[in-house]
């Protein structure tokens, strides 16, 4: 961790509190997936209509939202730098309604979003994820999605779920594991006064670690057995040698949630072609300004991974 990469983690946070991002005006989206031991799960979003053939699809990270501040500012940058429709996705029950929990390679939720009628016409989709998010857009691009899609990008995404989860369980990530904690803890209160849950409301209050959330409600939630299952099953990593589109990752040096050795152990898992960005100083899905990665497109995180998206 440095010093670079809290502020660089924290500061957008702060910023957003101060002067909100607000993202483009927008309709509700909304599907319903069936799943085999709960039944029919509804699907959320919001769609922001511009170019009638291209379509941004957005995906939040673990504990976010449509609303979340990175996904309204890409939105912005995407409708009133390049005209494009934007998408932005919600995993399950992140819109607080009670839907049912997600987890980080749930990536047919998505497929279900992109063949729906509200989004059937476009002609050329781009994938934009952040952190879970971006995990989950990779995992999405691995496994035959659509034949629309041009290109996939991921911001400050995990790569290797075990190495990932125990650097974030350690003792000085304690203002990270709370923040993320809080969401999920909210999601599952919202799931609990639906339907019974596995685990009682009030032992996943107590919730302290990470890898403690995934093994007391994901992992009973989806049958996975254990954690170790979960995560080897899930992780991207191992399926980047399977991706068939440009796909590309941008990811801070000094990240304090999604390490970068542990990233560094997701990428030595395959033989892949994702193209990797490394940002010195960044943090986590917080970028300088000063962001360049040689698109030609003005300086900033969201102007040159649209360039690049674009540029497919």
């Amino acid at each position: 961790m440095s010093l670079p990469g809290h502020f660089w983690t924290v500061w957008p946070a702060l910023r957003h509190r101060l002067k909100p991002w607000a993202a483009p005006p927008s309709t509700p989206w909304a599907a319903t997936v069936e799943d085999p031991k709960v039944g029919d799960v509804r699907l959320s979003g919001r769609l922001t209509r511009e170019d009638p053939r291209r379509l941004l699809v957005l995906v939040h990270g673990l504990g976010g939202c449509h609303d979340s501040p990175y996904l309204n500012r890409a939105c912005t940058v995407a409708s009133e730098a390049h005209g494009l429709s934007t998408f932005r996705f919600e995993m399950r029950g992140s819109d607080r309604g009670g839907a049912d929990l997600y987890h980080a390679g749930l990536s047919a939720d998505l497929g279900v979003a992109l063949s729906s009628p509200e989004l059937r016409n476009f002609e050329d989709l781009y994938l934009l994820g952040f952190s879970l998010g971006g995990h989950l857009a990779l995992h999405y691009a691995a496994h035959a999605p659509d034949p629309r899609l041009r290109a996939v990008a991921a911001v400050s995404s995990p790569l290797h779920l075990e190495a990932t989860v125990e650097r974030f369980d350690e003792p000085g990530r304690v203002i990270y594991q709370r923040h993320v904690l809080r969401a999920l803890k909210d999601l599952y209160r919202a799931v609990d006064a639906r339907r019974e849950m596995p685990v009682p409301l009030e032992r996943v209050l107590r919730i302290r670690k990470l890898r403690e959330w995934d093994a007391l409600t994901v992992v009973p939630r989806f049958d996975f057995g254990d954690t170790a299952t979960y995560y080897r099953e899930a992780s991207v990593g191992p399926k980047l040698g399977q991706l068939r589109h440009p796909a590309l990752l941008v990811a801070g040096e000094g990240d304090p949630m999604v390490t970068a050795d542990a990233i560094r152990r997701g990428l030595a898992l395959t033989r892949h072609d994702l193209r990797v960005e490394w940002i010195p100083g960044a943090g986590h899905v917080g970028f300088p300004a000063t962001v360049d990665f040689g698109e030609k497109a003005p300086r900033g995180l969201d102007h040159q991974i649209l360039a690049w998206l674009l540029s497919h």
